[in-house]
């Protein structure tokens, strides 16, 4: 018998999604509704996400139209957006609020690809954490006798390979970021 790694190669995965997630919402200089996911708005007592109450599209590269539906919440999304930490300064015309994002400099570049290496760190410990756990049941199920010696060799092998495998998308992800970062 031999280690069922499915579940742990499921939650590896979730981990690179969310870092994957938590990418998409760095402010990089280019225009994308994503980095508005975090932002909530109070629409009649309940926080709403921006995109719930609006409609978010790109106008160009570097500018955001974000047109809501109901009128009377211009002005709480425009709140919302200035108390987030986004940085941005909205431009309301009475009808739609526009996001501009200045073009990143030099040493912004070098701030965001230290940020997203710590980012990509962070998913390397998840993964690691869950190789971890993978290694603890083996040990569990050779203490209680439901693997032999080979077995737990060949298990471990198996998580460490899923680690590896994690671990070197973890990489490309960051590699990938880091390079549109300092593209743009």
């Amino acid at each position: 018998m031999k280690l069922d790694t499915k579940d742990f190669e499921i939650r590896m995965q979730k981990s690179i999604d969310a870092y994957k997630n938590e990418l998409s919402t760095l402010r990089a200089g280019r225009a994308t509704p994503d980095v508005l996911s975090r932002i909530t708005v109070d629409y009649y007592g309940s926080p709403t996400p921006i995109n719930g109450v609006a409609a978010v599209s790109v106008s160009d590269a570097r500018t955001l139209a974000i047109q809501p539906w109901d009128p009377s919440t211009l002005k709480a999304i425009e709140r919302a957006i200035l108390s987030s930490d986004l940085g941005i300064t909205p431009l309301n015309d009475g009808k739609v609020i526009r996001l501009i994002f200045p073009q990143l400099t030099e040493e912004r570049r070098r701030e965001m690809a230290k940020q997203i290496s710590k980012l990509g760190e962070g998913a390397k410990v998840a993964v690691r954490n869950i190789r971890r756990d993978a290694n603890d049941k083996v040990k569990a199920l050779k203490k209680d006798g439901e693997m032999t010696e080979d077995e737990v060799k060949t298990s471990d092998k198996l998580v460490q390979d899923l680690t590896d495998k994690y671990i070197r998308e973890i990489d490309k992800v960051t590699e990938l970021k880091n390079k549109e970062i300092m593209e743009i």
